[in-house]
Protein backbone atom coordinates (compact mmCIF):
# COMPACT_ATOMS: atom_id res chain seq x y z
CA UNK A 1 0.00 0.00 0.00
CA UNK A 2 1.01 3.51 -0.74
CA UNK A 3 -0.17 7.01 0.32
CA UNK A 4 1.02 10.54 -1.01
CA UNK A 5 3.21 13.05 0.98
CA UNK A 6 2.57 16.74 1.29
CA UNK A 7 5.88 18.58 2.66
CA UNK A 8 7.48 21.91 2.12
CA UNK A 9 11.12 22.06 1.56
CA UNK A 10 14.13 24.42 3.24
CA UNK A 11 12.84 27.35 0.72
CA UNK A 12 9.19 26.57 1.78
CA UNK A 13 7.83 25.44 -1.69
CA UNK A 14 5.79 21.95 -1.14
CA UNK A 15 5.97 19.28 -3.28
CA UNK A 16 4.38 15.47 -3.25
CA UNK A 17 5.92 12.31 -2.77
CA UNK A 18 4.93 8.93 -2.02
CA UNK A 19 5.23 6.60 0.99
CA UNK A 20 5.26 3.08 0.45
CA UNK A 21 3.94 1.03 3.52
CA UNK A 22 5.24 -1.67 5.05
CA UNK A 23 3.06 -4.98 6.68
CA UNK A 24 4.06 -7.32 8.80
CA UNK A 25 1.83 -10.36 9.51
CA UNK A 26 0.97 -10.06 13.08
CA UNK A 27 -1.58 -13.04 14.77
CA UNK A 28 -4.68 -10.57 15.92
CA UNK A 29 -7.16 -12.90 16.92
CA UNK A 30 -5.81 -15.84 18.56
CA UNK A 31 -9.17 -17.87 16.53
CA UNK A 32 -8.27 -16.44 13.08
CA UNK A 33 -5.02 -16.49 10.76
CA UNK A 34 -2.57 -13.67 10.97
CA UNK A 35 -3.46 -10.20 9.65
CA UNK A 36 -0.54 -7.42 8.28
CA UNK A 37 -0.28 -4.54 10.11
CA UNK A 38 1.89 -1.49 9.48
CA UNK A 39 3.92 0.56 12.29
CA UNK A 40 1.70 2.71 14.14
CA UNK A 41 1.44 6.24 14.32
CA UNK A 42 1.00 8.34 17.31
CA UNK A 43 -1.76 10.17 16.89
CA UNK A 44 -3.63 12.96 19.16
CA UNK A 45 -6.68 13.68 17.84
CA UNK A 46 -9.17 12.65 15.08
CA UNK A 47 -11.72 14.82 13.23
CA UNK A 48 -14.40 14.36 10.34
CA UNK A 49 -14.53 17.30 8.05
CA UNK A 50 -17.71 18.00 5.88
CA UNK A 51 -16.82 20.26 2.67
CA UNK A 52 -19.69 20.85 0.14
CA UNK A 53 -19.96 20.37 -3.51
CA UNK A 54 -17.20 23.59 -5.05
CA UNK A 55 -15.39 24.33 -2.20
CA UNK A 56 -11.90 25.76 -2.76
CA UNK A 57 -8.84 27.42 -0.74
CA UNK A 58 -6.38 29.41 -1.74
CA UNK A 59 -2.71 28.75 -0.68
CA UNK A 60 -2.35 27.95 2.80
CA UNK A 61 -0.29 26.27 5.28
CA UNK A 62 -1.79 22.94 7.28
CA UNK A 63 -2.60 23.61 10.83
CA UNK A 64 -0.84 20.33 11.88
CA UNK A 65 0.37 17.34 10.95
CA UNK A 66 -2.17 15.15 9.87
CA UNK A 67 -3.60 11.45 7.75
CA UNK A 68 -6.06 13.22 5.94
CA UNK A 69 -8.51 10.07 4.50
CA UNK A 70 -10.87 10.62 2.31
CA UNK A 71 -14.25 8.64 2.89
CA UNK A 72 -16.92 10.44 0.39
CA UNK A 73 -16.36 12.28 -2.34
CA UNK A 74 -13.19 13.32 -4.47
CA UNK A 75 -10.57 16.45 -3.78
CA UNK A 76 -7.76 18.11 -5.54
CA UNK A 77 -4.56 19.16 -4.21
CA UNK A 78 -1.88 21.84 -5.72
CA UNK A 79 1.41 22.00 -4.16
CA UNK A 80 2.84 25.42 -4.18
CA UNK A 81 5.30 23.83 -6.81
CA UNK A 82 2.08 23.37 -9.30
CA UNK A 83 1.84 19.94 -9.19
CA UNK A 84 -1.93 18.80 -8.52
CA UNK A 85 -3.36 14.99 -7.44
CA UNK A 86 -6.70 14.12 -6.84
CA UNK A 87 -7.93 12.01 -3.63
CA UNK A 88 -10.82 9.88 -4.29
CA UNK A 89 -12.86 7.75 -1.68
CA UNK A 90 -10.44 5.35 0.18
CA UNK A 91 -7.08 7.55 -0.52
CA UNK A 92 -4.58 9.04 2.18
CA UNK A 93 -2.73 12.02 2.19
CA UNK A 94 -0.06 12.46 4.94
CA UNK A 95 -0.04 16.59 5.28
CA UNK A 96 3.17 17.96 6.78
CA UNK A 97 3.25 21.68 5.16
CA UNK A 98 3.05 23.12 8.39
CA UNK A 99 5.43 25.56 7.17
CA UNK A 100 6.21 27.66 3.84
CA UNK A 101 3.83 28.92 1.18
CA UNK A 102 1.36 25.63 1.77
CA UNK A 103 -1.08 24.37 -0.69
CA UNK A 104 -4.48 24.71 -2.41
CA UNK A 105 -7.32 22.67 -1.85
CA UNK A 106 -10.71 21.97 -3.69
CA UNK A 107 -13.65 19.32 -4.06
CA UNK A 108 -13.95 17.89 -7.31
CA UNK A 109 -17.16 15.93 -7.10
CA UNK A 110 -20.64 16.91 -7.38
CA UNK A 111 -21.34 16.11 -3.72
CA UNK A 112 -20.19 16.90 -0.32
CA UNK A 113 -17.15 15.12 0.41
CA UNK A 114 -16.20 13.63 4.15
CA UNK A 115 -12.50 13.31 5.25
CA UNK A 116 -11.05 11.86 8.43
CA UNK A 117 -8.40 13.79 9.76
CA UNK A 118 -5.93 12.38 12.41
CA UNK A 119 -3.62 14.83 13.58
CA UNK A 120 -0.35 13.76 14.56
CA UNK A 121 2.40 13.81 17.04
Amino acid sequence: MRYARLFADDTGESHFDDVEIEFTATDYVQSAAPVDFSAALPASQVAFMRAPAGWASELHVSSARSMFVVLSGEWEVTASDGESRRFRMGSTLLVEDTSGRGHSSRVMSDTDSIAAMVELD
